[in-house]
């Protein structure tokens, strides 16, 4: 599966802009410009946290923005603007990523534990 979205005006939802967002299962692709095309790339595995956030103008034109929180080094705070489908997009965003993750083995597992940290000082 593939989404492929455009940056949008806020007005009317418009797809005036020159920055285009393909997602597929491996990678997020952003190309943005006219004149001078940049493109970049974030690999799945490296999509850390996913937020969805809409204004009340965006939710008027049923958009939304997508912020990847990721450990890429050119783009740490990956924002795909604007986009339609925006709630569909995260949420493959995160079942991909995860997937990605456990494929490449580079799970992280955080500790939650209930434990008091006076006892951490005990077992060192």
């Amino acid at each position: 599966m593939e989404f492929v979205e455009r940056k949008r005006w806020l007005f009317l939802g418009l797809p005036f802009t020159f920055t285009k967002y393909t997602i597929k299962e491996d990678m997020i692709t952003v190309d943005a410009g006219l004149l001078k095309t940049v493109e970049n790339d974030c690999y799945m595995y490296k999509v850390q946290d996913v937020q969805l956030t809409a204004t009340l103008m965006e939710k008027i034109f049923r958009l939304g923005t997508v912020v990847c929180f990721t450990g890429d080094t050119t783009d740490p705070k990956l924002e795909l603007i604007h986009i339609k489908n925006a709630r569909a997009v995260k949420d493959f965003i995160l079942e991909m990523s995860e997937k990605a993750r456990i494929r490449r083995r580079t799970v992280n597992m955080l500790d939650i534990g209930s434990g008091d940290m006076a006892d951490m000082d005990d077992v060192q």
